[in-house]
């Protein structure tokens, strides 16, 4: 995932020790939670004598469930599998495991120039409701946020 969320230049930028931290235990709080998806191609057999690769990563997506409130914190698709529904059907995994756990509302923030990713926001019933300004570095950008009501 690290790799992937690097290479990616909407992608939040975040070090290798952050990735590495994702999933550690958040002193045991029930109401705290990460959850991860990822999108997955699976690879054909090779031939004999070179390792099998058993998938490809495509993509992945990293929430944060903090008692009812979640949010998207990083959604990353590989250059190679834009424009293929893999965006969305994470984000669509994203919404119903967070309606099946009874959360309230999604938000995110997002690049302001980031129109594929604030369209795909809005097609999915994100509506923007705010502005951060300049949250953005490696350049300097403001965020949009955005928010989905659950119920």
């Amino acid at each position: 995932m690290m790799k992937l969320g690097i290479q990616s230049r909407g992608a939040a930028h975040w070090s290798r020790q952050q990735y590495e931290r994702l999933f550690a235990e958040e002193d045991n709080q029930a109401q705290s939670e990460r959850f991860a998806w990822v999108a997955e191609k699976e690879l054909g057999k090779r031939p004999a004598g070179i390792p099998e690769e058993k998938s490809e990563l495509l993509a992945f997506l990293v929430a944060h469930r903090i008692d009812t409130e979640w949010e998207l914190e990083n959604l990353v698709v590989d250059k190679n599998a834009r424009r293929r529904g893999v965006a969305t059907l994470l984000l669509g995994e994203l919404i119903a495991g967070a309606r099946a756990l009874r959360g309230s509302s999604i938000f995110l923030e997002v690049r302001e120039s980031n129109q594929r990713a604030r369209s795909l926001y809005r097609k999915a019933g994100f509506a923007e409701t705010g502005l951060r300004n300049s949250y953005y570095t490696g350049p300097t950008e403001d965020a949009i946020i955005c928010r989905l009501s659950l119920y």
